[in-house]
C-alpha cells in the first residue's frame, strides 16, 4: 500500500475528510470535487466491488491493516493518523478507523435505470438522509429493480446515506429526475402504473391495488417527504392512491421508512 503517517489535521492531504458532519459545507465540497465518502471497512469494501475509484483512504492507527488485502493493488494514497487526529478532522469520534474518499460517477438517464424494470421506488423530496439510506437498503434487500429520485430529494451518496444503506446505494439502480413538474410523465409513457402511498381518504390497501395486475405489469411506487407527504401535485398525476392498512384507529400512517419497506415487499410479492 502507498501508506502515509499523517500527524496534523490541518494537512492539505485530508482536505476530502474535513468537518463530515457540516452538511453545509460537504454539500458544497463534494459537489464540487465529484467525490462521496464511504464509511467503514464493509462499506468501503462494497464500493470498491461496485467498481467505484477512491481518490483515497484515510485509517486510524489502529486500524492501518483492516483494508490491507484491497488497498495494496490500488494506486491511491492511504493517510494513517493518530486517533485524537482523526477526531479534529472529521469532527467526531470516528469508532469504525476507516473512510475512504471515492470518485462519483455521471447518474444514468432514466430510460438506461428503467430499461428491464418492472418495480420501481420514486422518491419526492425525502430531505433526511438517513430516511434515504434506509428506504434504498429495503427497496435494494426486497427486490426493487430501481430508485428514481426528484430533484430536491437528498443525496444518497452523502455519507449518511451510504452508511445506511450499508452500501447498497452503490448497486441499485438510481437516477434523478430533471424536471418534478412534470416528470412522473416520463415514468408513465415507459408503461409504469403510478401509485401514490398515502394514508388520505379514498386511498387503497395496497394489495388491494395489485390484487388484478398482470404478472408482466410495472409499477412505480410514490413516496412522498416526511412530514406532508407527497405533493398535491403527484397526488393528483398517480394511476392510484394507496395506503398500509392500520390496525389501530388512532394511529393514521408509519414513518416514510417503515412504509417503504412494507410496501416494497408487498409490491415484489404480487
Amino acid at each position: 500500500m502507498n501508506v502515509i503517517e499523517v500527524p496534523d489535521a490541518s494537512d492539505e492531504r485530508l482536505a476530502d475528510y474535513v468537518r463530515l458532519r457540516d452538511v453545509n459545507l460537504r454539500k458544497s465540497l463534494e459537489a464540487e470535487h465529484g467525490l462521496f465518502m464511504a464509511e467503514g471497512e464493509k462499506v468501503i469494501r462494497r464500493a470498491l466491488r461496485a467498481g467505484y475509484v477512491p481518490r483515497s483512504v484515510l485509517l486510524t492507527e489502529r486500524r492501518r491493516a483492516a483494508l490491507a488485502d484491497v488497498l495494496d493493488r490500488l494506486d491511491a494514497p492511504v493517510y494513517v493518523v493518530a486517533e485524537d487526529v482523526a477526531e479534529r478532522l472529521v469532527g467526531f469520534d470516528l469508532h469504525r478507523g476507516a473512510l475512504a474518499s471515492f470518485h462519483r460517477r455521471p447518474l444514468p438517464d432514466l430510460e438506461d435505470v428503467l430499461r428491464g424494470a418492472r418495480r420501481v421506488v420514486v422518491l419526492e423530496d425525502i430531505v433526511d438522509h438517513t430516511n434515504v439510506g434506509a428506504i434504498f437498503r429495503s427497496a435494494a434487500g426486497l427486490g426493487i429493480d430501481a430508485i428514481v429520485l426528484a430533484p430536491r430529494c437528498a443525496d444518497p451518496l452523502y455519507r449518511r446515506a451510504v452508511k445506511v444503506s450499508m452500501g447498497a446505494v452503490f448497486t441499485l439502480a438510481h437516477t434523478r429526475l430533471r424536471d418534478w413538474y412534470g416528470g412522473l410523465e416520463a415514468l408513465r409513457g415507459q408503461g409504469f402504473r403510478l401509485l401514490a402511498l398515502t394514508p388520505a381518504p379514498g386511498s387503497v390497501p395496497l394489495a388491494e391495488a395489485l390484487a388484478d395486475a398482470a404478472p408482466d405489469a410495472r409499477h412505480a411506487l410514490l413516496l412522498g417527504t416526511e412530514g406532508d407527504g407527497l405533493s398535491s401535485r403527484w397526488l393528483e398525476q398517480a394511476d392510484a392512491r394507496v395506503r398500509i392498512p392500520m390496525a389501530a384507529r388512532d394511529v393514521d400512517s408509519l414513518n416514510v421508512t417503515a412504509a417503504a419497506a412494507i410496501a416494497c415487499y408487498e409490491l415484489v410479492r404480487r
